[in-house]
This record gives C-alpha cells, sequence and structure tokens, in this order.
C-alpha cells in the first residue's frame, strides 16, 4: 500500500513539471513569434484625385405635362409609354366634330360681318356723292346771293339817279313856275317842266320799288345759302358717321375674325402634337375619356426632355463642401452596367435634406433634428453621351456619380490602411502627474493623436509622425514626415492595432494560390 502511494506521489509530481515545462516554452515561444505584416514601398504617384461618390437616379431637364386645350372625346392615343417622340409628332386625336362645326358657324359669321362693312363701305360713298351735290348747290346759291348783291348796288344807284332827276326837275319846275308868274315863258314851257317833273318822280319810285325787290332777293338768296352750308354740314356729318359706321363694321368683322382664328386654332388642337422631342414618360388618359380644359384641364401625357439629361445626386454633408459646379463627374447607371459617361457638375443645392425626408423640404423645419444625418441635392449633366446611350436612358433609373474635387500631380502617397492614429506620449513631471490625478483636463488642453505610419526597419516596426493632403478612393497624399523609397506597414489591420513602436515584425510571404496584391504592393 506504501509503494503505491509513493508510485503515484512520483507520477503526479512528474506529471506537474512536464506540465510546467510546457507553459514555459509556449511563453518562451509566444515571447519570441514575430508578427507578419504586409508592406508597400513608398513613390511618388504621377497623379491623386480626391472624389465623392453618391447616388441618386437619371432626371430629364423638364417634365412637360400635356394636357388638353380643348375639350372632347379622345379618339386616338399614336404613342405607348416609353417610345421616344421628336417635335411635332401627333400624340393623342380628339373628336373634332363639335369644333368643325363651331369654325363653320365663326366662319359664316365673319361673312355676314364682311357683308356689312361693305354695305357701310357704300353708305360712305353715297353720303360723299350727297357731299357732293350739297356743295355744288351751296356754290349755285351763293353765286345768285353775289348776282343779287350787285343788282342791290345797281338799283341803288338808279334810285340815286332817279333822285337827281327829280331834283333837277323839281328846280326847273319852280322857275317855269316863276317865269310864267311873270309872263316871261309861255304856258307849254310851264307843262313840259311839270311832266318832266313827274316824270322824275315815277322813275324814282320804280328804281326804288326796284332797289327793294333786290333787297329781297337779297335775303332770299341769303336764306338759301344758309340753308345749303347746313344741307352740306348735314351732309359731311352723315360722310363722318358712314366712315364711322364702316370702322365699326371692320371692328366687328375683326372680331369675328378673331374668334374665326380662335375656332380654327381650337380646331386644330384636336390633335395634340410633341412640342419637344423627347420620351413619353407616362399617359393617364384612356382612349374614349372625356377631356375637358380650362380651369381643370385633362392630362394627357408626361413628356420628358431627353435633349440635356441630369444625375440627381445626394452628397452627405461630411462631404458637400469640397463638391463644386463645373467639376468634371463620371457616372454609372445601373441599367448599363459599369460602363461610365461624362458629366459636369451643373448645381448645387444650398438646403440640406434629412435621408428620411421624402417630402424634399430642404432641411427647414420646425423640428430640428440633430441626429439624422444630412444630404445636399446635387446636379451632374451629361456630356457626350453616345445616342444608344442617349436612348436607352430612362428617367428614373439609378445612376452612381464619382464627383473628382480635386487632382493633384506628382504626390507622395500611402494606402489609407497605412494611417494610424496614436495618443501622444505624456512626459509629465511627478508635480505635473499629481495636478493632472486632481483636475480633469478640458477639451482645449487634451493634446490631439498623433497620425503617422509603421515603417519597416531591419525587421522592426518604427512609427514615425506624418502630415496628410487630399484623400483619394484608396490612397492617401503624404505632404510631410516620410520620403520615397521606404517601405510602410500597411496590414493586416488586426496587427496595426496593437503594433508598438520598435515590436519586431516580418514581411509577410505569398502563400501559395494566395493573390499577389500583398506583393504588388510591396514593390
Amino acid at each position: 500500500m506504501a509503494l503505491n502511494r509513493k508510485r503515484k506521489i512520483i507520477i503526479g509530481v512528474a506529471a506537474a513539471v512536464l506540465l510546467a515545462s510546457i507553459v514555459a516554452v509556449s511563453i518562451y515561444a509566444r515571447r519570441t513569434d514575430a508578427a507578419e505584416v504586409t508592406t508597400v514601398r513608398v513613390e511618388t504617384r504621377p497623379e491623386l484625385r480626391s472624389t465623392v461618390t453618391a447616388s441618386g437616379e437619371v432626371r430629364p431637364i423638364q417634365f412637360i405635362n400635356l394636357t388638353s386645350e380643348v375639350a372632347g372625346r379622345i379618339e386616338q392615343i399614336f404613342v405607348n409609354p416609353g417610345d421616344q417622340v421628336t417635335r411635332g409628332q401627333p400624340l393623342v386625336r380628339l373628336d373634332p366634330e363639335q369644333l368643325q362645326a363651331q369654325q363653320e358657324a365663326q366662319g359664316a359669321a365673319v361673312q355676314a360681318s364682311l357683308s356689312d362693312v361693305q354695305n357701310a363701305r357704300t353708305q360712305v360713298l353715297a353720303a360723299e356723292n350727297n357731299v357732293s351735290q350739297a356743295q355744288q348747290t351751296l356754290n349755285v346759291a351763293e353765286a345768285a346771293l353775289a348776282q343779287a348783291r350787285q343788282q342791290v348796288v345797281t338799283s341803288q344807284t338808279n334810285v340815286d339817279r332817279a333822285q337827281v332827276d327829280l331834283n333837277t326837275a323839281q328846280r326847273e319846275l319852280k322857275r317855269s313856275t316863276e317865269l310864267v308868274e311873270a309872263g316871261v315863258e309861255t304856258r307849254a314851257a310851264y307843262d313840259a317842266s311839270r311832266d318832266r317833273f313827274e316824270q322824275a318822280q315815277v322813275a324814282l319810285r320804280t328804281a326804288q320799288a326796284q332797289l327793294q325787290q333786290q333787297r329781297l332777293a337779297v335775303q332770299e338768296s341769303t336764306a338759301r345759302v344758309t340753308q345749303q352750308r347746313l344741307a352740306a354740314q348735314d351732309a359731311r356729318t352723315g360722310v363722318e358717321q358712314a366712315r364711322s359706321g364702316v370702322k365699326s363694321s371692320e371692328a366687328r368683322a375683326n372680331q369675328q375674325q378673331a374668334f374665326l382664328r380662335r375656332e380654327s386654332s381650337q380646331r386644330s388642337k384636336a390633335t395634340q402634337y410633341s412640342p419637344l422631342t423627347g420620351v413619353i414618360a407616362d399617359i393617364p388618359s384612356r382612349v374614349g375619356q372625356f377631356a375637358t380644359a380650362n380651369f381643370q384641364s385633362t392630362p394627357l401625357l408626361t413628356i420628358a426632355d431627353m435633349s440635356t439629361i441630369n444625375v440627381e445626386v445626394n452628397v452627405d454633408e461630411t462631404e458637400i463642401a469640397d463638391v463644386q459646379v463645373g467639376q468634371p463627374a463620371k457616372i454609372k447607371v445601373d441599367a448599363m452596367g459599369e460602363r461610365e459617361i461624362e458629366g459636369a457638375v451643373t448645381q448645387k443645392n444650398p438646403l440640406a435634406i434629412g435621408k428620411s425626408d421624402t417630402q424634399g423640404s430642404g432641411g427647414i423645419s420646425n423640428r430640428v433634428n440633430v441626429q439624422e444625418a444630412k444630404e445636399f441635392k446635387v446636379i451632374v449633366e451629361l456630356r457626350n453621351v453616345p445616342d444608344e446611350v442617349r436612348n436607352s436612358l430612362r428617367p428614373g433609373m439609378s445612376a452612381t456619380a464619382t464627383i473628382t474635387t480635386k487632382v493633384k500631380q506628382n504626390v507622395i502617397a500611402v494606402p489609407l490602411q497605412a494611417i494610424v492614429e496614436k495618443s501622444p506620449t505624456a512626459n509629465a513631471s511627478p508635480t505635473a502627474g499629481a495636478q493632472s490625478a486632481t483636475a480633469t483636463p478640458t477639451p482645449v488642453d487634451r493634446p490631439k493623436d498623433l497620425k503617422g505610419v509603421y515603417l519597416l526597419e531591419n525587421n522592426k516596426a518604427r512609427f514615425v509622425e506624418v502630415a496628410i493632403g487630399n484623400t483619394g478612393e484608396a490612397d492617401i497624399e503624404i505632404t510631410s514626415g516620410l520620403q520615397p523609397g521606404v517601405e510602410v506597414i500597411t496590414g493586416p489591420s488586426r496587427v496595426l492595432r496593437t503594433l508598438k513602436d520598435g515590436a519586431a515584425v516580418k514581411k509577410q510571404t505569398r502563400r501559395p494560390g494566395a493573390s499577389n496584391t500583398n506583393s504588388n504592393e510591396a514593390s
């Protein structure tokens, strides 16, 4: 029994010693095993492009919602959704019968108004003839008045002459009377003087009667002239009225012709033609549907103007500052695979929208959600698009735009995964350490993390602080801290996260069948 117990103790101690030896050897082997890393040799790149990638969709330069301009039942639709159409191509035809009847009725109204114009012009001619006749009659009356006035003058002269003759005969009669009474002259001479006196009286009364008659003739001629002047004025007024009637008739005729042009235009709009070259995006109407016009026009078609094709993408708020109008871009449309289309940024919306915002509020809302990421609308215009590509593009197709924001020539660059951020080593004095134990450092006092890379030197990793510049798709520019020709550790990431300055490492060798990426990077 004692022997068996002693043997068990010896076996247990031996097992414990063996186990301790195995653990010690494992710990020593772990401490002396160097981590495998991948490297890349730093070289001067001929070009480094900084890009921003954003997703969106194809959008035409504009949509035109073609609506019915006249009322009528849809008889025929000549196109289907997705069809390419050219400017002037017939699209939809409405029943033209009612419009044709309205056009014909308006044409009859135009003919009637033109007849009224012709009648009014005839009245003008008649009124002008009346004016001519009245003027001629007035001229005759004025001539008669002038003649009567001349005769009055003549009659007045005759009266004056008869008065002189009467005065002479009266003096001779008085003289003869005195001579007869004196017995100097005979009674016959007296009788002759008396006869001459009486004849002079008769001649005077006759001349006065003629003068009075001529004066009455002048009054009558003056009245006729006045009457003819009024008649001529009335005739001229009739001409003005007739001419005004012509103007009114012509205005009504012009109005009726304008109505006819409107009806003709309405009749021509029974067939709707494409106002541009594009693609049919939607057809909400159907054959047999009654289309209305005016305030509630019936939508017939939606046409997308594909003369200029845009891609509208959403750029994250962290990258929008790098995007500027005029920058070149490469666009890939999901429906076309890996084919790239040239483009350029033409518009950058200054208002942000939330990623969950489907209403397009442009970032202006009463509720502020600081936790929600924001985006900005950017319009990229497609350039130099081949015809086969243009004809294949449709509004709403998903697309991705890669915008080149910066381009630098001859730069030193390393892969993005080679950059490591480290906290600075604190070289504080004991006093400072005591103070830091009692006081919490503010964000302003807290030192910034160092950015650098690990260099591979003599199978050891050495941390070097660097200054970075532009960021490319897979590389980043090093503005200071590195020279071409050195080897920079690029991974694996699990090693870089725990790698210490001065740690022993070894370059990873390519395994059979593995990708040659690492070897290419190392070269």
